[in-house]
């Protein structure tokens, strides 16, 4: 089953950051970033990282980010997602993968969540893996794919999941 709860407040605080505060970056690993923000009172601590390639290239894909996220109160603990400047199809999921693994993600506006029961997967490989992989389509059937580096996320991934203890 997909956490909608958590999908409708993670994915405001993730689209309209102004609305909750900016976040604040905490440190840097290699290619992953760990910020904080406050949404709604609530503390929530992510590991981030930036797409380091994105095709098709004449697409506009705005900022493209894959999140690892964790709430202070415990409604997610590493929650991998998909953050995109554009609608996903919501019909047709994501898939990410790392190495010879492989998962579907769902699209919820502009992001994609996979189901909790792949969530701890999806983390151990990113912990392990050296790149990952995203294939979507746009709400205008574009068919996008992103790289992205995994050099730095164990350990941002564990400095973010400390911080919403």
């Amino acid at each position: 089953m997909i956490r909608s709860a958590t999908f409708a407040t993670l994915a405001t605080a993730l689209v309209a950051p102004a609305a909750f505060g900016a976040p604040s970056a905490i440190g840097r690993y290699d290619d992953w970033t760990v910020f904080t923000e406050t949404v709604e009172g609530e503390t929530l601590c992510y590991a981030a990282t930036e797409a380091t390639d994105m095709a098709p290239k004449a697409a506009n894909h705005g900022d493209v980010w894959f999140f690892v996220s964790n709430w202070g109160s415990g409604q997610a603990r590493s929650q991998p997602s998909l953050k995109v400047g554009y609608e996903l199809r919501a019909d047709l999921p994501a898939r990410a993968t790392v190495g010879r693994s492989g998962w579907t993600m769902y699209g919820v506006g502009r992001e994609a969540f996979a189901q909790d029961r792949d969530d701890s997967d999806i983390v151990d490989a990113l912990r392990r893996g050296s790149e990952l992989h995203v294939e979507a389509v746009s709400s205008r059937n574009t068919q996008v794919s992103y790289h992205f580096s995994l050099s730095g996320s164990a350990d941002a991934i564990d400095k973010a999941a400390s911080l919403c203890r």
